[in-house]
């Protein structure tokens, strides 16, 4: 079979399989060169999906038309020289421009600020159209049509125009959420008109734009930094979240991208704190030395790839935690609006009492509370039980159960006021009201001292009586032994058995029977992707948080208000206590001004 070179039609069509995946992707490509030209206003309108129509209009600097008759030829871009080392720009590649005009009908028009006229330029197909003089503004015009009419067999596997119209929307939010000193518009026959004004370096105004106004009620702020990388940005706090993964937003020197590292990270930085199904609220920006960071790894510059991944996982991790601990124990604001949604005004109860003098015991529904005795007792033993000393550390002293005074301005969550259906301690605050779930809160509580006795040493380790000994490639034993003292510190001790082998020696205690090959080989295949090893200590604190559910006080008991306030004491102090190990809400918050709303008093 002779070998011949294709056409240059033939060679830009295939460039746009890779780069034009549908009408969203035209538009990002088509906004970034808007951007990198320096636009602060940018308008795209759209029609049928995007497949009909997409135009993005900019007030950049424009091109002339010796510009414009480059620019639609493949891999001519004015954003970099002879290096990919140093990349400050969205775009780079220069084969955004001639794949779309290869599968579509494009047009653009542009003219430069100091130009006397302004030029257009037309491919269709691929075939280009002469260049011509054109009545325009300063800046830029591209206008996409019939999108993938030159391949039609593409167009069968694009989804419904509402879907595509959707993906452009989602496109346009990232965009604007990276870029707050732009104007943005969206419009078009298939859509209502979305706008986002201009907030200058006002980030999180531009965030609850894009995300809703409850984002700036319930967002932290982040700001860390590790060797010369920097993380900005907010996350919301935990009971703050979504029913999915569209609500995370993550930025690399300015770039919109959507990377498992990143994704991953901000999954494992909640964990315990967001129920499973549900996903926490974030917008952070990645600043580092281009040089650090590969935005070429993909046509559609949607995926990076670190040189440092485990320093960019980690400073990940490590500053939203810290964020969570410094201030995500707080309740969402969208949890006392959906308290007072449930109630209604008007409600006529079932029960009537009967007339005056005709009381009886029997009559009322409602009986004395009993405590039930020795509960306070049990609550400091569950705590008194939880650090059992080993052979490498002294133990652990347990919290302190202490009853608290009635001075409710001196602490977050009040004084214990009452307890209903014998599960929902009702607090007094300074300013409204919480409802705590006692459940839910001491299970946090004591899975949290669990936490402290498991970082406080080595963990307690079994022996195996024959060692187990697991086959692996030769690089996968060198990283586990690279991490062998830190498995070791988690009950997990393994050394070197020949070149491609490990030899497991004991297994953590906690686990009880355990599959010694699976373990390994899965923490080979995480060490090989993330360089870290969190998989077993995950493992330990899940059974830790199963232990700690089990032994926490039940729903049902009564307590006494020495009791109750106690809990909410601990509260207080213990770090994640605002949600419990399956990251359901411990308590919601109501102000004293939503009460008297609910009154009609405000």
């Amino acid at each position: 079979m002779a070998i011949r070179q294709l056409s240059e039609t033939l060679i830009n069509q295939i460039a746009a399989g890779e780069v034009i995946e549908r009408p969203a992707s035209a538009a990002k490509e088509l906004i970034e060169n808007a951007l990198d030209a320096g636009a602060t206003r940018i308008e795209i309108a759209t029609a049928g999906g995007g497949k009909g129509l997409l135009r993005v209009s900019d007030n950049g600097c424009g091109m002339t038309a010796e510009d414009l008759e480059l620019a639609v030829r493949r891999h001519c871009t004015s954003k970099i020289n002879e290096t990919l080392d140093d990349i400050r720009t969205l775009g780079f590649r220069g084969e955004a421009l001639p794949s779309i005009g290869s599968v579509a009908r494009l047009t653009i028009s542009s003219r430069r600020a100091d130009g006397a006229g302004g030029a257009e330029i037309s491919v269709e197909g691929g075939k280009m159209r002469g260049l011509r003089p054109a009545g325009t503004n300063p800046g830029t015009i591209v206008e996409v049509r019939d999108l993938f009419f030159a391949t039609p067999a593409r167009l069968k596997f694009l989804k419904t125009e509402k879907a595509e119209a959707a993906a452009i929307t989602e496109v346009v939010k990232r965009m604007a959420i990276a870029f707050p000193k732009v104007r943005f518009v969206l419009s078009g026959s298939d859509r209502q008109t979305l706008e986002f004004a201009a907030t200058g370096d006002d980030h999180l105004a531009r965030m609850a734009q894009v995300m809703g106004k409850d984002f700036r009620d319930n967002a932290i702020a982040i700001d860390a930094a590790r060797e010369d990388v920097e993380l900005t940005g907010f996350v919301g706090v935990p009971t703050f979240n979504r029913g999915n993964s569209a609500h995370q937003y993550a930025f690399v020197n300015g770039r919109p991208v959507q990377d498992k590292l990143i994704l991953s990270a901000i999954r494992g930085a909640y964990a315990e704190t967001v129920p499973a199904g549900r996903y926490p609220v974030a917008a952070l920006s990645l600043k580092l030395d281009p040089a650090l960071v590969d935005v070429n790894v993909h046509p559609a510059k949607s995926d990076v790839r670190f040189r440092d991944p485990g320093l960019v996982r980690g400073l990940f991790v490590g500053a939203i935690r810290e964020a969570l601990s410094r201030e995500g124990d707080r309740a969402a604001t969208t949890g006392a609006s959906g308290m007072m949604r449930s109630f209604r005004t008007g409600f006529q109860p079932a029960y009537r009492p009967p007339a005056p003098g005709n009381w009886t015991a029997a009559a009322s529904p409602y009986r004395p509370h009993e405590p039930e005795t020795g509960l306070r007792e049990r609550l400091q033993a569950s705590f008194d039980g939880l650090a059992a000393p080993t052979a490498r550390a002294e133990r652990v002293p347990p919290p302190q159960l202490q009853p608290t005074p009635e001075v409710v301005q001196r602490f977050p969550l009040g004084a214990a006021r009452a307890q209903l259906h014998e599960n929902y301690i009702v607090a007094q605050t300074e300013d409204g009201l919480v409802i705590v779930d006692q459940h839910a809160a001491h299970e946090r509580l004591v899975f949290e001292a669990m936490r402290k006795a498991l970082n406080a040493a080595r963990l307690p380790s079994q022996v195996l009586l024959i060692p187990e000994i697991v086959d692996l490639p030769e690089e996968d034993c060198d990283r586990l032994m690279v991490h062998a003292q830190g498995l070791s510190d988690l009950g997990l001790a393994i050394e070197r058995f020949g070149p491609g082998a490990v030899a497991v020696r004991e297994t953590p205690a906690m686990l009880g029977e355990v599959d010694a090959q699976g373990l390994v080989r899965q923490l080979a295949d995480e060490i090989a992707e993330w360089d870290t090893a969190s998989s077993l200590s995950a493992r330990l604190e899940h059974v830790a948080a199963t232990m700690a559910c089990h032994g926490s006080v039940r729903s049902g008991r009564r307590l006494r208000p020495e009791e109750m306030n106690a809990l909410l004491r601990e509260m207080e102090v213990t770090p994640g206590s605002g949600q419990c190990n399956h990251g359901r809400p411990t308590y919601i918050e109501l102000k004293l001004s939503d009460i008297e709303r609910l009154f009609g008093r405000s």
